[in-house]
């Protein structure tokens, strides 16, 4: 199989969905791998580095494009990049289609198929491709709301983890999941208070278990959720709905609850958000306002440490993408339950329900494409 590895364009987008490591197994198993030229500079990998364990370098990314069986990415292709690809065509890399209809036609229209990380699930509901990232993300989330937290940036000017004698900064997390246990982890660690909602009365006992004194468990409903960020200096938005929308907790109306210069940071904004007035930011600008509240919306939050988040995150792809290119989309898929959830569309068809709900559209079943 020819395997194609393309730069990433997304702005300033500096992780790779190859390392070297990553393509010398591959070309050890009989694969060709192209790789765009300079595509690893971001995460500190040389074209040379990919030439020496014996990936080829291509600088014409339409001509990448063309000749791959497979193309290997970490963020969903943006406009530019949809005259690329074609029908037959496997596209294995992160792509929250229910977030965003335009997206999801145009691939539909492209009619690839359509292998989504963030859908990816073992028997036990995790979601290992989504996992790395998530945890990169929670553990940013504080360190990014701790920032503009600062009077600088705009915040209440409030030390995350107080000194002697000044009580320290109050952190909201909603949701108990992968992001918001690493973002707990950061939280508690620097001294902060922490609270974290959710609606699993299970995953609320695990937390308690696990989490530091400083860390409340509080159960997720409307009227907790407002007494809670009433009081907050940094809400973290972590709620995940497996390929859907996320929904919206804290909605315009609330913010006014909320204290000038305190900090909402929206990790599910890759999903919509869970905050109805959050939009996707850019790591150039990433910050705006709402009724006095700081927005942080940066839809690939771990973009900005992107060493750290391509070894993560290819530790994790990998094996998939080795089970695909060896066997084939469809007996891969066909061996891997867990894989086989990470359809989300093929030959213009959706075959994930939370996409095809997000739009009205007729969801098919994956494994009628199986043959």
């Amino acid at each position: 199989m020819r395997i194609g590895v393309p730069k990433e364009i997304k702005t300033n987008e500096n992780r790779i969905a190859l390392v070297p490591a990553g393509a010398e197994a591959l070309v050890a198993a009989g694969h060709e791998v192209v790789i765009e030229r300079g595509g690893g500079e971001g995460s500190g990998f040389t074209d040379q580095d990919y030439l020496d364990v014996g990936a080829k370098i291509q600088p014409d990314v339409d001509a990448l494009w063309a000749g791959a069986d497979m193309i290997i990415k970490v963020k969903e292709p943006i406009a530019p990049e949809w005259k690329r690809m074609r029908k037959g065509q496997v596209v294995f890399t992160y792509f929250h289609f229910a977030a965003d209809e335009p997206l999801t036609r145009a691939h539909m229209e492209a009619g690839a198929t359509c292998i989504a990380y963030e859908t990816v699930e073992l028997s036990s509901g995790e979601l290992p491709l989504l996992t790395p990232m998530s945890e990169v993300a929670g553990r940013m989330a504080v360190q990014e709301g701790a920032k503009y937290l600062e009077k600088l940036y705009g915040g209440r000017g409030v030390l995350l983890g107080g000194v002697p004698g000044v009580p320290p900064a109050k952190v909201v997390i909603l949701g108990g999941g992968v992001v918001g246990i690493n973002a707990a982890k950061m939280a508690a660690g620097l001294g902060a208070k922490v609270v974290i909602l959710d609606i699993s009365l299970d995953r609320l006992r695990y937390l308690s278990d696990v989490m530091p004194a400083n860390v409340q468990l509080i159960y997720s409903n409307r009227q907790n959720i407002l007494e809670q960020i009433a009081t907050a200096d940094l809400v973290v938005g972590g709620v995940l709905i497996p390929g859907a929308k996320a929904p919206k907790l804290v909605r315009r109306e609330d913010l006014k609850r909320m204290r000038p210069g305190s900090v909402i940071v929206d990790v599910a904004i890759d999903q919509g958000g869970c905050v109805e007035t959050i939009k996707a930011t850019t790591h150039e600008n990433p910050t705006y306002v709402v009724d006095g509240v700081i927005h942080y919306g940066v839809a690939n939050m771990p973009g900005g440490v992107p060493r750290t988040s391509t070894l993560a995150l290819t530790n994790a792809t990998l094996p998939y993408a080795i089970q695909l290119a060896n066997k084939g989309w469809k007996k891969a898929l066909a061996d891997s339950p867990a894989l086989l959830k990470g359809l989300n569309m093929i030959d213009g068809k959706v075959t994930y329900p939370g996409v095809a709900e997000a739009f009205g559209l007729e969801c098919h079943s994956a494994a009628s494409f199986l043959g």
